[in-house]
């Protein structure tokens, strides 16, 4: 990406060495925080571009960043970033499935923020590299690549290849490494309402208000309760 753009997504402070990247990322509800843990990440993937865990770790922050930057332009360069920094991961350690993922996850935002012409550009290579860490690590982030291909199917138009029956298969299949998983529940009720079973629907995501928080992930499944919340009252009025 060019360097004024990423100079606008990390601010213009250079990261102190002190600074404890993880430690802020945790924090990453903080999008201040979550800039200086990117900026750490940054300033090691540039010292070294072959250092495997700041890119993975910088395709992860950019994916957090670009789905809660203050401004479209923003958000649009924090994915432009998490897809350089993904492949970075890939080329540093094809084996490892993290490259792989996050780059999905990073294309798949910039596609659904360009709109259509990027989602049928993008829509094959993120079903291809979900399909690399299938293959490498079924449990990757208890179940993410079953729980990610699951919504590729839901988001994709049928005529492009979706199918809510495959998206149920893959959803159900990330439950068995997570079955108190939050935004699987979620997602897997969105699509059991698109297919019309209602009533099921209703049932998780009435099991999502009693579920705990995962540690490694609290700030997302706050967001995922909320929109399971919004979701259930929808349903319970129709």
């Amino acid at each position: 990406m060019a360097c004024w753009a990423l100079a606008v997504l990390l601010g213009s402070s250079t990261p102190l060495a002190a600074d404890d990247a993880d430690a802020l990322y945790a924090n990453r509800t903080s999008l201040s925080d979550a800039r200086r843990a990117a900026a750490v990440w940054q300033a090691q993937l540039t010292a070294n571009g072959s250092d495997f865990t700041a890119a993975s770790k910088l395709a992860r922050a950019s994916y957090w960043l670009g789905g809660h930057l203050e401004t479209e332009a923003l958000r649009i360069a924090a994915f432009e970033s998490g897809m350089e920094a993904a492949r970075k991961a890939v080329a540093a350690q094809p084996s490892r499935p993290d490259g792989y993922f996050w780059l999905a996850a990073n294309m798949g935002g910039f596609a659904e923020l360009k709109g259509m012409r990027a989602g049928l550009k993008y829509r094959s290579p993120i079903r291809e590299n979900l399909q690399k860490v299938l293959a490498i690590d079924p449990a990757f982030q208890k179940g993410s690549p079953d729980r990610a291909l699951g919504r590729w199917y839901f988001k994709v138009p049928g005529l492009f290849g979706g199918s809510n029956a495959k998206s149920e298969q893959h959803l159900r299949a990330a439950l068995t490494y997570h079955p108190a998983s939050i935004v699987t529940r979620l997602f897997l009720a969105e699509t059991l309402a698109d297919m019309r079973r209602k009533a099921e629907a209703i049932t998780l995501l009435r099991e999502i208000e009693a579920l705990p928080l995962d540690p490694d992930w609290a700030p997302e499944d706050r967001e995922f309760k909320e929109q399971a919340k919004v979701m259930l009252a929808t349903l319970q009025t129709r």
